[in-house]
Parts: C-alpha cells; structure tokens; sequence
C-alpha cells in the first residue's frame, strides 16, 4: 500500500473531525487514504476493494438497525426499505453532507463527469465504510455518524413509500388498477444545454402522457416523469379520487 501524499493525513483527520470522531479513533490512515482515491486517479491503489466491502457492511448495518427498530415489518417490508437507504441517490446525500467531494483524490477528467458524479461520490462513501470497518472490525467508528443520517431517511420512506421509487409505486398503481404497465418514450438532445436536460421522458397511461421528466440518464428521465405522473394522478390508496384522475384525462370533455 502507498504511503501518503505529504499533508494527506491533515486533510483526513479534518474528515474525522467532520464526522464527529474524535482526533484518537482509531483509525487506520492509509485505508481511509485507500477509501478516498478514486480508479482515475491510481489504477492500482484505489477504492474499489474497500467499496466492495463497504457495500456488505452498510446492508449489514442497516438490517440490523431494520431488526432493532422495526421487528414486527415483514423482510419484504425491511428488503424494500434497505433498498432505498443504499441507493446511489441517498449515499450521495449522505456523501455530500459530509462533504466527501472535498477529500477524494480524483483525476479533472472523472471529476468532469457530473453524469457519473452520483454513482462515484456513493462508491466512496462505501469504501469509506469499509477502511473505518476495517479499522476497529466493528461498528464502532460508523454508527456515530452513520445512524443519524439513516435514520432520518428510513421515516421519510416510512412516511411516503414512494421516496426514491416513483417509478415502481407508478407501475404498481397502473397494474392494479387498469392492469397494464407504464409506457416510457426517451428521445436524446444532441446538444442539451445541460448534462441534466440530455434526455426527456414522457409517461403514457392508456394512450395518454401523464408526466413529463428530464435527466442526466434514460433512468433520471424516467423517473423524473414518473415522480411527475404519480402526484398528477394523486394515485395514493388515501386519495379517493385516484380513478377520477385519469379518467378525466382520457375522458377531458367528461
């Protein structure tokens, strides 16, 4: 393993501070140095190890968060929870909260690629998780600043089971009541004003466009004009009107 940069061991010991350990944690320098420097930047020496085991960490870490304060949810209840919580959108979050950007050893090429920016700064959250794992071979240096964060996000997703997941609560909705799936149309701009206005989706119901979304991806897109589709149509269980929304778009002289 590499030594350190000079005054790299500065820069991550404000990272320790930032996540509220204190300066005599014990922390294993050259893996959270690992953790923190991107593919781009050493092809050899990189996070990609520690990201794999980051990644089982952070399930572990969550079910066992998901078995202490939710046990009377069915796995299929903790399985769609857990999914959000280590989605790339909400490591990011947490990522950025930290602000994980300012300390990670990146190539100006990779860091020029805002498209892949979501994925890249998820992945070193994780390997983060795994070099602080590694340090201690527990929890002990994590859950301080972890839990917090995943907390928060867990009720937001128990209070609305669409966080994050449009598309699926869109398609659920559609099959239940009409028996049928969304149709998604994507056309690409050759010269988008924005990597975020690349693509636009459009969502059709029954012959007719429900939402309208942009994004950096075919998948941003998509999800975009289903989040837009979904609270168009009000298509809660709680809303009694739900049938009435679409088919007053069908029906528009009705």
């Amino acid at each position: 393993m590499a030594a350190l940069l000079p005054g790299r061991k500065k820069q991550l010991e404000k990272l320790i501070d930032r996540l509220g350990l204190p300066s005599t944690a014990a922390v294993q320098w050259s893996l959270l140095d690992l953790a923190l420097t991107h593919v781009s930047f050493c092809a050899t020496d990189n996070y990609e190890q520690l990201e794999f085991l980051g990644d089982a960490v952070l399930r572990l870490f969550v079910a066992q968060h998901l078995w202490v304060h939710d046990p009377s949810d069915t796995v299929g209840q903790w399985t769609a929870v857990r999914s959000v919580l280590v989605s790339d959108r909400i490591l990011s979050d947490i990522a950025y909260a930290f602000g994980l950007e300012r300390f990670l050893l990146v190539a100006p090429s990779a860091a020029r690629d805002l498209k892949g920016e979501t994925s890249r700064l998820a992945n070193t959250l994780e390997a983060v998780i795994g070099a602080l794992y590694l340090s201690t071979h527990n929890f002990t240096l994590i859950e301080p600043w972890l839990k917090p964060e995943l907390e928060q996000r867990a009720e937001q997703v128990r209070l609305d089971p669409t966080y994050q997941n449009y598309k699926a609560a869109l398609q659920q909705w559609t099959q239940g009541h009409f028996h049928l799936l969304p149709e998604y149309r994507v056309t690409e701009e050759a010269a988008p004003a924005s990597p975020l206005l690349r693509f636009s989706a459009e969502v059709w119901i029954q012959d007719k466009c429900c939402g309208v979304g942009t994004g950096s991806s075919r998948k941003a897109a998509e999800k975009a004009a289903a989040q837009a589709a979904y609270l168009k149509l009000g298509a809660t269980p709680l809303n009694p009107h739900l049938l009435d929304a679409i088919t007053n778009l069908q029906n528009p002289n009705r």
